[in-house]
């Protein structure tokens, strides 16, 4: 049955390698009654506790059944330990807080066994051990003759056919201690029963064979009685522990012992109540930040405005837009979109005005001063009447020449000038207090500046001598289409200065559309022929600045547009002109749906720090919390180490443990809930924790508990896994 060849056992502690025994052989048999004595430190503790599957061995070969077990991995003698091995422990390894029936129907629940099946066979065995009447009755208001009939019944239940005692008889008085041995020989008949003891005289009329040890060797094997008819050893049948069991078992364990319980629950509470006095404060600060409106990306936030695009991403068309205004709440459309939300620079001496450029066909009203536009270049300005330009210097703005000037970046301009346009007319704008004004111009005008404003929101790049460089690109009506002028100090850039014919690549993209252009060198300038090459008079360029044909040059940004606005009559209706406007195949949006309040760029901050600080105190409650209830279970570390003795396995294990804790989080979550209530009606009285409450929606109360079910599944899988790291015995010796 059980056969040991050369088995020996080692220890590691700090670099020091202890021998528990050496060399052991050993063939027991179904029917023998072993006993193994020697003097305390001798190693038949340990020697039991491999037999057992408790703990693994180093050197040689243990068989059971004729099969090797060198190779099992801590799930095989997990295996092995249901299959074959009852334990009977000296310190009896009972759950103090069950009763006696608990503790005998424990070891059949863990091995898969239906509670309504077992229940006849469980109280025959309790008879069996004299303990009928106290069957209902905790273990803990035992004897500790009767606690040790309790592990008996619990190894006889199981009907495994080895049976391992270690001890069993240290902590008894001599009748108790001989009413043990008398069950465990009616047992032997048909099992292997091994008993560790050092006290011979109590067990050796019993013996059927006596091995004495010494030192970590056997000195002795006498064999009293020779088993020549060995039965065959029939394995213990078990199948997984049931999910309703588990859930016995982890509901069981919530409540057994009260302290922990509430030890437990008020670890919960704890943690739940931070969480959410941490979350709702948070959610208070972004309520409370201020309300006005504004936003980042748009200057015109009018509710009466709808942005749109196409859906096919296409640039719109006349056609589009002639359908667009047949829409019955449709105003009016501007259709250069960019100019509402993109401030333009006129000026000219020391007079500047700063404004977004509108078409003059949306001009509504009447001229306050001047007159309208006749001329491409001429314009309507609208302004405060207020404002001091209007009122100190009219006479230097009134039909006076005025410069666009270059954008260098959303809302810096230049020096530079881009076109320059005459102030015609001018309309007071009574409800614009501030400095930005309005500017109606021609919608040939507009087309022009379209591409200034697309050259400023679109990206370069320039593929030359097989990489991207950063150039700066001008127009020249001198370059040839489809060629370039570089500076002639690039050609050192090339192998043998052959820059000549090379090609040179530029790519234009942004958000609306992409743009491409495939030249070729064909002149070199110097400051001696730069004249003649580009037509300019100033040689003040870098050696990045290339030069292409003007008309190649706006291929790249004289481009029609992507995006429009359209304005409504009545802002009331926009949702039902939204709906009308996808029925055209375009994508609308309110552009209220992008405002922000004066305080948003608060809030956003405020939410960042939210989800930040939550994390971190999140994390901080879990270790807090894992160390806190490390300290709790640690009472429970013979519990879930016997459970795992008697046949439970690590998924077993966790999964009680989770619903234990599952239970007690939800619990203590239910009880802040009912808290809360009670704060919320008034019928307890803390205003400010009722009006952190009334920052929390649903499904943050719901998100929150999630949360803490998943903090309570984390510390139990970090627990069990500290259960499962090692050997049993070495486990059920140490602290977790």
């Amino acid at each position: 049955m059980l056969k040991l060849k050369n088995v020996s056992k080692f220890y590691y502690n700090k670099g020091i390698i202890a021998s528990g025994f050496t060399k052991v052989n050993l063939e027991l048999k179904i029917g023998e009654f072993v006993v193994i004595t020697g003097e305390s430190g001798s190693g038949k503790s340990t020697l039991l506790n491999v037999i057992s599957g408790l703990d693994s061995y180093e050197e040689g070969e243990m068989y059971i059944n004729g099969n090797e077990t060198s190779h099992y991995t801590e799930k095989d003698f997990e295996d092995y330990r249901r299959k074959y091995i009852a334990n009977i422990f000296q310190s009896f390894n009972l759950i103090n807080s069950y009763t006696v029936y608990q503790n005998v129907e424990l070891v059949m629940l863990l091995n898969g066994y239906k509670k309504h099946k077992v229940k006849k066979k469980i109280l025959d065995i309790i008879d069996q051990v004299g303990l009928t009447k106290f069957k209902n009755t905790k273990v803990s208001k035992l004897s500790g003759g009767q606690k040790q009939r309790v592990a008996i019944a619990r190894a006889m239940v199981k009907d495994t056919p080895i049976i391992v005692a270690d001890e069993p008889t240290g902590n008894l008085d001599s009748k108790s201690a001989n009413e043990v041995i008398e069950i465990l020989k009616k047992v032997a008949k048909d099992k292997l029963v091994v008993v560790v003891t050092h006290n011979i005289e109590q067990v050796e009329q019993y013996a059927t064979r006596i091995i004495k040890m010494n030192d970590g060797r056997i000195i002795e094997n006498t064999e009293i009685k020779k088993i020549t008819d060995e039965p065959k050893p029939q394995e213990s049948e078990y199948n997984n522990i049931s999910i309703f069991n588990k859930y016995r078992l982890g509901v069981r364990n919530t409540f057994n012992i009260a302290t922990k319980f509430l030890l437990l629950f008020a670890v919960f509470f704890f943690m739940s109540s931070a969480i959410l006095a941490e979350y709702s404060s948070f959610q208070m600060s972004e309520e409370e930040v201020a309300d006005e409106g504004y936003s980042i990306a748009f200057r015109d936030l009018s509710e009466n405005r709808i942005l749109i695009n196409k859906k096919d991403k296409t640039s719109f068309t006349n056609e589009d837009y002639d359908k667009i205004k047949l829409l019955s709440n449709v105003d009016y459309i501007v259709e250069d979109d960019v100019f509402l939300d993109s401030g333009v620079s006129i000026a000219r001496d020391d007079i500047n005005f700063y404004g977004n450029m509108l078409d003059i066909n949306n001009f509504t009203g009447n001229i306050d001063i001047g007159r309208m536009p006749e001329n491409e270049d001429e314009i309507v300005l609208k302004i405060s009447k207020d404002h001091f330009y209007i009122n100190e210097m009219l006479d230097e703005i009134l039909n006076k020449t005025f410069s666009v000037l270059k954008s260098e970046g959303r809302d810096g301009f230049s020096d530079e000038k881009v076109k320059d346009l005459i102030i015609v007319g001018i309309q007071y704008n009574e409800d614009n207090f501030d400095y930005d004004c309005k500017y109606y111009v021609s919608k040939s005008l507009l087309n022009e500046l379209r591409s200034v404003m697309n050259k400023n929101y679109s990206n370069m790049k320039i593929f030359l001598n097989n990489k991207y460089e950063q150039y700066n690109v001008e127009p020249s009506y001198k370059v040839e289409s489809g060629k370039v002028a570089v500076d002639d100090e690039l050609k050192y850039s090339f192998k043998n200065y052959r820059i000549l014919n090379q090609p040179l690549n530029i790519y234009v993209s942004n958000i609306y559309y992409e743009a491409e252009l495939d030249l070729s060198i064909t002149n070199t300038y110097t400051k001696s022929n730069f004249k003649r090459l580009t037509g300019l008079d100033k040689y003040d360029y870098n050696r990045y600045t290339i030069f292409v044909n003007i008309d190649d040059y706006n291929s790249l940004y004289n481009k029609p547009s992507y995006q429009s606005s359209v304005f409504v009559k009545d802002a009331k209706m926009i949702d039902e002109t939204i709906q009308e406007l996808e029925n055209l195949g375009l994508t609308p949006k309110k552009v209220t749906d992008f405002k922000m309040n004066e305080g948003e760029i608060y809030k956003r901050i405020i939410k960042i720090i939210k989800v930040i600080v939550t994390i971190i105190l999140i994390i901080v409650l879990f270790f807090i919390s894992y160390l806190i209830i490390k300290i709790i279970l640690k009472s429970r570390n013979v519990y879930y180490t016997t459970l795992r003795m008697l046949g439970a396995t690590y998924r077993n294990v966790k999964r009680i443990l989770d619903i234990e804790l599952f239970v007690n989080s939800t619990l203590a979550y239910s009880v802040l809930m009912l808290f809360i209530h009670a704060v919320k009606s008034n019928i307890v009285n803390l205003e400010h924790i009722a009006k952190l409450s009334g920052y929390l929606s649903v499904r943050e109360y719901v998100l929150m508990y999630i949360i803490l079910i998943a903090i309570s599944r984390l510390i139990s899988a970090k627990f069990a896994r500290k259960l499962f790291k090692n050997t049993a015995i070495n486990t059920y010796n140490e602290e977790v």
